[in-house]
């Protein structure tokens, strides 16, 4: 399995949109991950690849220290990202001064947020439920996702379960039923928690953007009448 990050993504997009702009216009992109949508839409910085060495001497880190070693040394070698990171959060310490020790140069020097100009009109449609409706598609989805076939998909990827792509919630909520950590109920249970928890992320991040324009699902004729008198 390939490392993969959002500059990545953002490339092959771009390059993609390229071709398909000169088919159909417009063209609709539906995703979830505000990181890797805002890379598109804005671009992202650069971001070197880090050598598994590295990798490996700050999980050693965090082994040995815990998250205080953690936040010790990104005071001292990016004070400025120290500032406003998530200090409770390790698997955002452990990237940043991943890439820290790997580029010679701190983090936050590569979050310039200097946004990209695209060739293109950029219209940011969010569908927005009830909470409690919300909560009861994503009971139902995982649901459907167990009976069409989650936990064999989960068990041929068991034998990679420590890379980090499949560190993600469906994989490692299964991957503990395997290991039998927990209760092939218990991880269902899991995996909905967690699924709900990160659409709770999700709405937080797409919330602060100010150009997105908010509907019902079930309202696709004013989402029509919007795109249409907007392009």
């Amino acid at each position: 399995y390939d490392y993969y990050n959002a500059f990545m993504y953002e490339t092959e997009v771009i390059k993609l949109l390229e071709d398909l702009f000169r088919r159909m216009n417009p063209v609709i992109m539906a995703g979830g991950s505000g990181l890797y949508i805002n890379a598109v839409c804005h671009g992202i910085d650069d971001i070197p690849t880090v050598e598994p060495a590295v990798r490996q001497e700050m999980k050693e880190l965090y082994a040995w220290e815990g998250i205080e070693g953690l936040r010790s040394l990104l005071k001292k070698v990016d004070p400025e990202y120290y500032k406003k990171a998530d200090l409770r959060n390790p698997k955002r310490l452990l990237k940043a001064l991943e890439i820290t020790v790997q580029a010679g140069r701190p983090y936050s020097s590569f979050l310039t947020q200097t946004r990209k100009q695209r060739p293109f009109r950029i219209l940011k449609a969010g569908l927005d439920l009830p909470r409690e409706e919300l909560y009861d598609r994503i009971n139902r989805r995982v649901d459907r996702m167990i009976e069409t076939g989650l936990m064999e998909e989960a068990r041929r990827l068991y034998p990679h379960r420590n890379t980090n792509a499949l560190n993600t919630v469906g994989y490692k909520e299964l991957f503990d039923y395997f290991d039998k950590k927990i209760s092939l109920d218990e991880a269902i249970t899991r995996i909905k928690a967690n699924t709900r928890k990160y659409a709770r992320k999700q709405l937080t991040w797409f919330r602060k953007d100010p150009d997105i324009r908010w509907f019902h699902p079930e309202e696709k004729d004013k989402i029509i009448e919007w795109i249409e008198s907007s392009i």
